[in-house]
């Protein structure tokens, strides 16, 4: 993928994050996948990657924070 793609998707996974926290849509990028994918797959995998890996860190960091809290 160009380094292009890449901005544009994270970018894109960025703005999407920030709507799902404020509207608590969980499903939402998904929407933005379909949206994305109608134009270009290249873009929609790309996108898909980068929501992926953000929402998979940030359940990481919820397990880290927790097990943390518990600890002390």
């Amino acid at each position: 993928m160009s380094a292009s793609t890449d901005k544009i998707a994270s970018k894109l996974a960025d703005e999407t994050l920030v709507v799902m926290d404020q509207t608590g849509d969980e499903r939402f990028y998904m929407k933005v996948a379909q949206t994305i994918g109608a134009a270009s797959q290249t873009l929609e995998e790309a996108y898909l990657t980068e929501i992926r890996v953000r929402m998979a860190g940030r359940k990481a960091m919820a397990m880290i924070q927790a097990a943390k809290k518990q600890a002390e």
